[in-house]
């Protein structure tokens, strides 16, 4: 005789489990991260969409860790049932993959850039019936603080050269400013825009060699030795985390750029930009003629491969800026100069102009990418500077370097603050164009 089963009692049977989605960054996961996944946890199985390193980059700072990396951490974390890649911002694709029965997310979003994607998501999930369902912000925690802690902490060569490479890899253009000291790398480090679009820094450094000869009160003839060149870098390097890309004018005589290169790399800089000029070296943008000589092609590419072999990382790059359309050489000879160049081992091309506009920066940048080129370009709108960055990003430039403004804007300010002093006798005046001692006190 067979024995008959019982049938379970109705509230022991199986239910139908939810589904929850959950979208992070994940690159500095704290208690905040925890209280979410807790959330969602109690709801269903949980699902982490995991932002791209290219979409964290679109309206964030660039990742600390890898999307690997951190994909092996959320992996790990109790309660998450999967990861999938989330590319964009929009959660469109992946929510109508996986029809969750929930969406977690903090209360944060309801204002802010982020509350149209926001919207989206809730038009998305009434196609379904799904849910939004939102929990306070932590309130004592903060990505923005960790961050800046982790700035305070410090950086370490490699990880500052490795940074440009996944600047280059993640922004659709890299933005640098030139700093001459550490006051100035320190608000470079430190200035950041909130936009509708999210997040607007500058990404890196210029050490300008203009910049850090004025600086010093020296002319911009390449009179400032490499020793105290490398000092001023040096007071950077305690002042930011960012990457920093050093102006080496001719690069001098070819052994001693190889000794240039190897200083730059125990630093931590990430590239050095030599131009092919010889002679005594001033600026490109004097409106007369400056008298400079181009360097023979030959001999640039011989400089360029010396430099190269110095290299002991992978990871420091040579860029070759050329001056062809400053010495009126013409496009077809700045063109030839930079197939030459990249064979000789180059990282990437600076094209340097003095012209108003910028046509013909975007010619050569169009003409380069015909021939198949894939380092990047590098440019600097000083006397183009209508030329918007979106001009450049679809013209096809990668770096953007704004080359001498911090200077600039500094000189004109001390001069109307020390004249008025003069004039007053007094400071009592200017007191309104001046930060509050206490501020300066506190900076650092």
């Amino acid at each position: 005789m067979t024995l008959k089963k019982d049938p379970l009692p109705e509230e022991t049977k199986a239910k139908p489990t939810k589904t929850v989605y959950v979208a992070m960054c994940a690159d500095i996961v704290h208690h905040g991260h925890m209280n979410v996944i807790k959330k969602a946890r109690e709801l269903g199985q949980v699902t982490i969409g995991l932002f791209s390193d290219e979409a964290i980059a679109s309206f964030h700072r660039v990742p600390f860790l890898t999307f690997d990396q951190r994909q092996q951490i959320v992996e790990n974390l109790k309660g998450v049932e999967a990861v999938i890649e989330q590319t964009t911002l929009d959660y469109t694709v992946n929510l109508r993959r996986l029809k969750p029965d929930f969406v977690v997310h903090g209360d944060d979003w309801q204002t802010g850039p982020q509350r149209e994607i926001r919207e989206k998501v809730q038009n998305v999930l009434a196609e379904w019936g799904g849910e939004l369902v939102e929990i306070p912000y932590t309130q004592d925690i903060s990505s923005s603080v960790i961050n800046q802690q982790m700035k305070e902490i410090g950086t370490t060569p490699l990880v500052r050269m490795k940074r440009f490479l996944r600047l280059l890899e993640l922004r659709p253009i890299v933005r640098l400013i030139e700093a001459h000291n550490g006051l100035t790398a320190h608000l470079i480090e430190h200035l950041e825009i909130i936009a509708d679009n999210g997040l607007i820094e500058f990404d890196g450094i210029w050490l300008s060699s203009l910049t850090d000869s004025a600086a010093k009160g020296k002319p911009d003839i390449e009179y400032v030795d490499k020793t105290s060149r490398l000092g001023t870098i040096s007071d950077i390097l305690e002042s930011t985390t960012k990457p920093i890309i050093f102006d080496g004018d001719s690069g001098g005589l070819p052994e001693h750029f190889a000794l240039t290169v190897k200083s730059l790399e125990r630093l931590g800089v990430s590239a050095s930009v030599i131009e092919d000029k010889v002679g005594l070296k001033k600026n490109s943008l004097f409106e007369k003629d400056s008298g400079a000589v181009q360097d023979a092609v030959d001999d640039f590419c011989h400089k360029i491969s010396v430099g190269k072999r110095a290299q002991i990382t992978k990871e420091f790059m040579i860029i070759a800026r050329i001056e062809s359309l400053v010495l009126n050489k013409g496009m077809k000879d700045a063109l030839y100069r930079a197939d030459r160049y990249l064979d000789a081992g180059a990282d990437g091309i600076l094209i340097h102009s003095k012209a108003k506009d910028p046509q013909e920066i975007i010619e050569f940048c169009a003409r380069y990418k015909a021939q198949g080129h894939r380092k990047p370009i590098v440019v600097v709108p000083t006397t183009y500077n209508s030329v918007t960055e979106d001009e450049l990003i679809k013209a096809g430039a990668r770096v953007v370097i704004y080359a001498n403004h911090l200077l600039r804007a500094a000189y004109p300010a001390m001069l109307g603050v020390a004249r008025e002093i003069l004039e007053k006798g007094r400071s009592l005046e200017v007191d309104e164009k001046l930060m509050p001692i206490s501020e300066i006190l506190n900076m650092f």
